[in-house]
């Protein structure tokens, strides 16, 4: 799921998402022979630790080396830094790139690198350990999300200890974008999977796997300090104990809440629940290589067979929203496409008839063992029913799917959570795991990216996000709701989850 919170960028890059300052001042009333105040001080909070409950734990310490979601939570943005970061609205702003050009063909960028950057070994920022970190998410062996995004990159120069020049193969309007995803670490470190060393205002203290991951306050730190001198994850296997612990005062604040039956117990005073919008799209993903979703008709009459409402009713209790497409509100292409191959039992059963399935079929939907999954299968399984689909649920663990659905492409159709925003581009390749193979949506996507203007890019891209949900490419059941539940104490965490990072550096928490 989409992580909520003070974000950053993502799997990139992941970011500072809402700045808030805020003074606490100290009267101190002193009795002699008249009262007077002192100049107010302002709160020393070096010693000030803010607890984050979340489900995620990192599975390493590297988001290019298979961190996950949890990695790009606790690291993307605290702990790791990119040349740009994304704001909690989607803008793009420098970071570690203090200025940058871009030539006339639009194929090489020319980044100045800003100075007095440390990694938390002491050691210097310079450009190599901004081209060693590029080339690593480029490298066969990456697991980074933003591989194919930056696969236009075709050499990256280093002048300079403080020039990094970039050259592509073809215009990239998305290039910066794409940069806050890519973290920046010393190239000196030989395994990031189990080493960090970045440049964020916070530094790995610590990691008990299965319990706790704790980030201190970095002092060599560049930019203003953070919040709060020591920030500590707690993870949790299921959701009943993280809100728990949020009762009880074990944790401070709840990343993302998965279940919206427990918000009840957060009401009052004592704790603040913020809902925005995530970039978590649940799918319900067809192979669209193998029958019978090799058929258009076919893909649609499932999607037609499937109450999208009353799923998210029964799983969010009215949280989250219907897209009808993989773009998420905050994308600036979003459209409202739920209109498209919308609920209609009667038309799905007359296009499964043209498509010479009168009788309806049998598939094997492979479902993931952690929620909401297993339930939502069970719902779609009812449904297809009712138009004579018949589905047989497989539940398989995280590993199986990413070896067998997401890499070896082994699956009739399956369930999966999507975070990362902006990715309508994986329709544009007929590699990706489902298998989506439109000549004219690539086409649209790839000259999208070599648009001259967002305006440019933005209508091609709604327009391939109308084609794909034309041709039910796969069946987007719903968006995520973005819920943080926090006691009270705690402002100064992002409203909008983008890319799965939850930025803690902006975060204050008063625990007088």
């Amino acid at each position: 799921m989409g992580p909520a919170g003070c974000p950053v960028h993502s799997n990139p890059g992941e970011i500072v998402k809402c700045r808030l300052t805020r003074t606490i001042a100290l009267f101190v009333v002193l009795a002699f022979a008249a009262a007077c105040t002192t100049q107010p001080p302002s709160r020393d909070t070096s010693a000030v630790t803010l607890a984050i409950g979340s489900l995620y734990e990192p599975q390493n310490l590297d988001n290019a080396s298979g961190g996950g979601q949890g990695a790009t939570e606790a690291l993307g943005g605290n702990v790791y830094e990119g040349l740009f970061r994304l704001t909690d609205a989607g803008a793009v702003e420098p970071l570690l790139a203090r200025t940058h050009t871009v030539s006339r063909d639009g194929l090489t960028y020319t980044f100045t690198l800003r100075s007095g950057v440390r990694f938390h070994s002491g050691k210097p920022l310079t450009a190599a350990d901004v081209k060693h970190s590029i080339e690593r998410i480029l490298a066969e062996s990456s697991k980074s999300s933003r591989t194919g995004a930056l696969s236009m990159i075709k050499k990256v120069t280093t002048p300079d200890d403080r020039t990094v020049v970039i050259g592509l193969s073809t215009k990239s309007i998305s290039l910066l974008y794409n940069l806050t995803q890519v973290w920046i670490g010393n190239s000196a470190v030989a395994d990031p999977a189990t080493k960090e060393d970045g440049t964020g205002p916070y530094a790995l203290t610590a990691w008990k796997r299965g319990s706790t991951l704790t980030l201190g306050k970095f002092d060599g730190y560049w930019g203003p300090p953070p919040k709060t001198g020591q920030v500590v994850f707690r993870y949790f296997t299921d959701a009943a104990a993280l809100n728990n612990a949020l009762l009880s005062g074990e944790v401070d604040l709840i990343t993302s809440e998965q279940n919206p039956d427990a918000l009840a117990q957060f009401a009052g005073p004592a704790f603040k629940i913020t809902e925005g919008h995530s970039t978590t799209k649940l799918l319900l993903a067809f192979n669209d290589r193998r029958t019978p979703f090799d058929k258009v008709l076919v893909r649609r009459a499932v999607s037609e067979a499937i109450d999208d409402a009353k799923l998210l009713r029964s799983i969010w209790n009215g949280y989250g929203e219907l897209i009808g497409s993989m773009v998420p509100p905050t994308d600036p292409w979003y459209q409202d496409e739920t209109a498209v191959n919308a609920y209609d039992p009667a038309l799905a059963k007359k296009h499964l008839a043209e498509a010479g399935f009168p009788d309806g079929f049998a598939f094997t939907l492979d479902t993931p063992s952690y929620d909401p999954h297993p339930t939502i299968a069970t719902f779609a399984k009812s449904e297809l029913a009712k138009v004579g689909v018949e589905v047989t649920i497989k539940i398989i663990t995280a590993d199986e799917w990413y070896s067998r659905v997401y890499q070896r492409h082994d699956f009739t159709a399956t369930l999966q959570e999507h975070v990362n925003d902006r990715d309508i581009r994986w329709y544009g390749d007929p590699g990706f795991y489902w298998g989506y193979d439109n000549p004219e949506v690539a086409g649209w996507i790839k000259r999208s990216e070599t648009a001259d203007t967002a305006a440019e890019q933005a209508s091609l891209l709604r327009k391939a996000a109308r084609r794909i949900a034309e041709d039910a490419a796969s069946d987007w059941l719903y968006l995520n709701p973005q819920i943080v539940v926090s006691s009270a104490k705690v402002s100064g965490y992002a409203i909008n989850g983008l890319n799965a990072q939850f930025p803690a550096y902006n975060i204050e928490i008063d625990k007088h």
